[in-house]
Formats: structure tokens, C-alpha cells, sequence
């Protein structure tokens, strides 16, 4: 591959494309420098594989630019659903490989606690992972900048509350709580809930300079979803093939 393409640009210069499918929600912004020119948002049940990249389209389209112009695109890299990380995740590569972009990777559970901007309380978005069980995480704002204090995981709803049991700082759930409110509201009676559950793409650059996964690898395509459990093929290949102890899998992942 042609170095040039994983040049790392200056982040706060340049034309960005960013978008979340993480779950039902489609959020898609682009920004010009430090600003924010245009965004796109729906939550109806459709498929993303068919609006991503008409969204990209005419919101590039709209601002008058080509894609060639871009010179960064920023995605939500999980949690979440699978099928959703995998069509951003894929589109994300196949954009930044073709063009030439830098690419990064931010959390979709950061993305929704960046709804959130109480620097006093304990910020945790709540996805729901079916079964029972959820995607959490715990956020603070310190010196402008969103820091996770717990870091994603795939949990039950127990250990979320043990992990908050001892909290003294304020805490306000974020995203899916919906699913788990009398629960929740009864573990924690003085917690607040937020009003805006779902993911903004137009949050996404702040939390982009804050990353990790800048990527300036050799191979672009090393950059996969952070799914932070199996997926169910590869749960049930292991059952099936317990004397493989975990040393294969059917999707990569963090």
C-alpha cells in the first residue's frame, strides 16, 4: 500500500465524514475543520445498508464537495449490533482506503455519553445486548475532555450495579435505559436519566482527537469492530469444538 494513504493528518484541518450505526439510530455528520456544516439523523427501522452511503452522499453532495475532498472519516466502532458496526466499520475502511483518508475509531457508548455534559456527575450509557444483559460503561468529563473511568464491557445488569454501588458522585444514565428503568430506578433512586438517548455523529471530532485508534498501520484492513463479546457463531462453534480452547474464532475482535 501506497504510505500516503496512512499519512496522519492534522485532525483540526481538514474535511471529515462521521457516522454511527451501532444500533437503530443513523447519525452521519460532516464538519469543515472544527466546525460542523451538516448532519443527518433518522431512528426508524431500515436498513443501514441501504441509507449509509445515500446520507454520505447528499450530505457531501450538499456542501459541495466531491468525495475526494475528504480527508478523514470518523466511525463508531462498538458496542453494539453486529450487523450495524459491520456495515459502518466496512464503509468507513472502504472509504479511507480508496480515498486515501485517515480513519478513526471512536466508542458508540462514548458517543452517547457525550449527550451528557454535567462535568459532575458519573456519565453511563446503557445498550441494551438482549438477554438480559447490556453494554455499559462509566464516563466523566475532566479538563474538557470525555475519559472513561470504567471502560466498555459486555455485563449484566448485576454487575453494573455493583460497580456503581459504592458511588458518591451523581450518576446519569444515558441511552437504553428505557429497556431497564424499573430496575435501574430501583437500584439507584437518586440517579437522573437523560432525555437525549440517541448517538450524535455531530459529537463525533471532539471525541476523534481524544482516541486511540488513530489508524497508522500497514494494513487499513486490521481495523475491525470492538464487539466486546462472541457473537452467536462463534459461541456456538465453541460449544461445538471445546477442544479448540478459544483459539479460533469467526469474526475478529476486541
Amino acid at each position: 500500500m501506497n504510505n500516503s494513504i496512512l499519512q496522519i493528518k492534522e485532525l483540526g484541518d481538514m474535511k471529515t465524514i462521521a457516522f454511527d450505526t451501532s444500533n437503530q439510530p443513523l447519525s452521519v455528520a460532516l464538519f469543515e475543520d472544527d466546525q460542523l456544516i451538516d448532519q443527518r439523523e433518522t431512528n426508524v427501522q431500515r436498513n443501514h445498508s441501504t441509507q449509509l452511503l445515500p446520507f454520505i452522499d447528499e450530505l457531501v453532495r450538499q456542501a459541495n464537495w466531491t468525495p475526494q475532498d475528504l480527508d478523514n472519516v470518523i466511525v463508531s466502532q462498538g458496542p453494539g449490533s453486529y450487523t450495524g458496526l459491520r456495515i459502518a466499520v466496512t464503509t468507513a475502511k472502504t472509504l479511507a482506503f480508496t480515498l486515501g483518508l485517515t480513519l478513526t475509531g471512536i466508542s458508540s457508548l462514548a458517543l452517547l455519553a457525550s449527550n451528557v455534559t454535567d462535568e459532575s456527575a458519573v456519565i453511563v450509557p446503557v445498550m441494551d445486548a438482549r438477554n438480559q444483559n447490556i453494554y455499559a460503561a462509566q464516563y466523566q468529563w475532566q479538563a474538557g475532555h470525555l475519559v472513561a473511568v470504567q471502560a466498555d464491557a459486555h455485563m449484566n445488569l448485576e454487575t453494573l450495579q455493583a460497580s456503581l454501588a459504592d458511588q458518591k458522585q451523581a450518576i446519569i444514565f444515558v441511552g437504553e435505559w428505557q429497556r431497564f428503568e424499573t430496575q435501574l430506578k430501583t437500584a439507584f433512586p437518586d440517579a437522573e436519566f437523560a432525555s437525549d438517548n440517541l448517538p450524535h455523529a455531530a459529537n463525533s471530532l471532539q471525541l476523534s482527537k481524544d482516541s486511540q485508534e488513530l489508524t497508522n498501520m500497514a494494513d487499513i484492513h486490521q481495523f475491525v469492530p470492538n464487539y466486546h463479546r462472541l457473537s452467536q457463531a462463534e459461541a456456538d462453534w465453541a460449544k461445538a469444538h471445546p477442544e479448540d480452547h478459544g483459539g479460533h474464532t469467526y469474526v475478529e475482535k476486541v
